[in-house]
């Protein structure tokens, strides 16, 4: 933008006549006796009112003048201002230059802080409500800071208004039409929707579809190596996404790289829900991972499997890991890997603020033909991360007219899934609301009671250091919940990318701690860091428990074996909406 197309300053007078608005303001709080000590007020005869004038209170209030008045003197004289301090300075929607050039938008942007810190900070120092109220309230308080930032409106974002000066107002109606084709699809749009593609360059590992159900399709891929373990693996993923999270573009591939380490992989690829799938319940995620262990150890002619839940699949897994104990098939895993799974919903972090009562019975309203549309399940994890995944794409695309950057963990990010309305609705009242998983023999499957106790088989448990839907705290007590030998790993990042990292990219680190740990904070206290990817160790942990190899022939490449061939890997079901 050219110096003489800069937004026009206050003019002296103009300044003067706020300074002095400012300072009536002060002045009629001091004389509204705001400033007076509790004991003053008393002798006063003013009676204490919590949340109004008590000392706590009035502090606060006072510390907001304060720095108040601190802001609009930076204002008036931005050259004696001081530097932003370390709270605020690596926030992404202010790091453009001009948000701190021009003293008009760096005093909005200043604003804005200084009521979103306030606003929390008073939610924090709410006396006589409860823990659980407090943080429902300060997540919606959250919500409601990020939408109504000043980075998300055009006269009030500095970049937004130079964009508009320099196209004429083409970035508006560009943005305006990324807009109406949101609405339209009903979901917001995180990446070009034609950079990618199923069976070209993501879920592009080689391999084939051998079993079909009404919930889930087998996929064995092609080994790679002469000779591979002996014991198959068997992955079993969240059927609230696609599985192809776990078989990006080849260079992020969990599966092909699995595959190269000689492991005979077998993928479950489950259904999205439509109305056929009403009745279906968690009994029957559970049945269909015993199937499709069973399957594959009738298939390889193997007397066990190594298996991989992620997340809710986690979660199932680790009662299908009771069931099988309880019927006395526990022989049938050799071991259990699980990524990102939670057992003990205590605290489950912020999905919590999902399912209290109200809540649930809109949730329930929006199922009437028995399943869920995954649209509003992809909303609710947006808002998770709103400043990221929400408001980042109003500004970049809707404002400044942005083209979509391709981004493959974004594509399957918006590839969204239906869920079993019953599924759903029970998992969130008996797991997160009720969290009765880790009450032995509370539920059950089939008629056999669930006891996580019971569970035995050798389990090695990933979480993400800053995971926003399976938190690590939550995670960890797995380890003091089930009775075998455990092998507990803190990945950098969060849901996604701990788990999605590939040695070869050199990304974040993990931590390993081989002494017992009471607790996550004594676990990471004496922890060993290292960097880069956590899947070398994981892969000499699934060694350690059976090394024994075969040659890769016979029922070890798909087609050649009993297990018949339905189609080319990806399958059928990855592409149902």
């Amino acid at each position: 933008m050219a110096e003489s197309d800069a937004p026009e300053l206050p003019s002296l007078e103009e300044l003067q006549h706020w300074t002095w608005v400012m300072g009536r303001a002060q002045q009629m709080m001091l004389e509204s006796g705001l400033s007076t000590t509790a004991a003053e007020q008393r002798d006063l005869g003013v009676p204490e009112i919590p949340g109004l004038n008590d000392p706590a209170t009035i502090e606060r209030a006072e510390a907001f003048w304060t720095d108040s008045l601190n802001l609009w003197q930076r204002f008036l004289d931005p050259k004696a201002a001081p530097a932003d301090d370390g709270k605020h300075a690596r926030d992404k929607r202010f790091a453009a230059p001009q948000w701190r050039d021009n003293p008009l938008f760096d005093w909005i942007r200043q604003s804005y802080f200084l009521i979103s810190d306030h606003m929390l900070a008073n939610i924090d120092a709410l006396a006589g409500v409860d823990d659980r109220q407090k943080e429902q309230l300060r997540f919606a308080a959250k919500g409601f800071l990020e939408a109504m930032s000043p980075s998300n409106f055009p006269a009030t974002n500095p970049v937004v208004l130079e964009k508009t000066i320099e196209t004429g107002g083409e970035n508006l109606l560009k943005g305006l039409q990324n807009m109406l084709a949101d609405i339209a699809k009903g979901q917001l749009t995180h990446t070009d929707p034609n950079a990618f593609e199923l069976g070209r360059n993501l879920a592009t590992t080689p391999g084939k579809v051998v079993k079909r159900t009404p919930l889930y399709e087998l996929i064995q891929y092609s080994p790679t190596t002469d000779k591979v373990l002996a014991v198959p693996l068997v992955i079993f993923p969240p059927w609230i996404n696609r599985f192809y999270i776990l078989d990006l573009t080849p260079e992020k591939s969990f599966i092909r790289w699995a595959v190269e380490q000689g492991i005979t992989v077998f993928m479950v690829s489950w259904k999205s829900a439509d109305a056929s799938m009403s009745e279906v319940v968690w009994d029957d995620y559970v049945e269909a991972q015993i199937d499709a262990i069973d399957t594959v150890r009738e298939g390889l002619k193997a007397d066990a499997v190594h298996t991989i839940g992620y997340c809710v699949a986690g979660t199932t897994l680790a009662a299908t890991l009771a069931v099988l104990a309880a019927r006395g098939e526990a022989d049938k895993v050799k071991s259990a890997t699980f990524f990102t799974a939670q057992v003990d919903f205590s605290r489950a972090g912020e999905l919590l603020n999902f399912v209290d009562d109200e809540q649930l019975k809109t949730i329930a309203t929006l199922s009437p033909e028995g399943f869920l549309d995954g649209r509003y399940l992809a909303l609710t994890f947006n808002l998770l991360r709103g400043r990221d995944l929400i408001w980042n794409y109003v500004t970049n695309n809707y404002l400044l007219g942005q083209d979509y950057t391709p981004f493959d963990l974004l594509h399957w990010n918006g590839d969204t899934t239906n869920l079993p309305a019953k599924w759903h609705m029970s998992y969130l009242t008996d797991l997160y609301r009720d969290n009765l998983l880790v009450k032995p023999g509370t539920l059950s499957v089939g008629g056999t009671p669930v006891d996580l106790t019971r569970v035995k088989t050798p389990s090695y448990i990933q979480a993400g250091r800053e995971d926003h839907i399976a938190p690590a705290e939550s995670v960890w007590n797995i380890t003091h919940i089930f009775t075998g030998p455990v092998k507990f790993v803190l990945a950098g990042s969060g849901h996604i990318a701990g788990v999605v990292n590939p040695p070869s990219l050199g990304k974040y680190q993990y931590w390993l701690n081989p002494k017992p740990a009471g607790t996550l904070a004594e676990f990471v206290a004496g922890a060993a860091e290292t960097k880069g990817s956590w899947w070398p160790d994981w892969i000499g942990w699934l060694r350690d428990q059976d090394d024994s190899a075969v040659p890769a022939k016979g029922a070890r490449k798909p087609g050649k074996g009993p297990l018949e061939v339905l189609e080319d890997a990806p399958g059928s079901y990855v592409r149902t909406r």
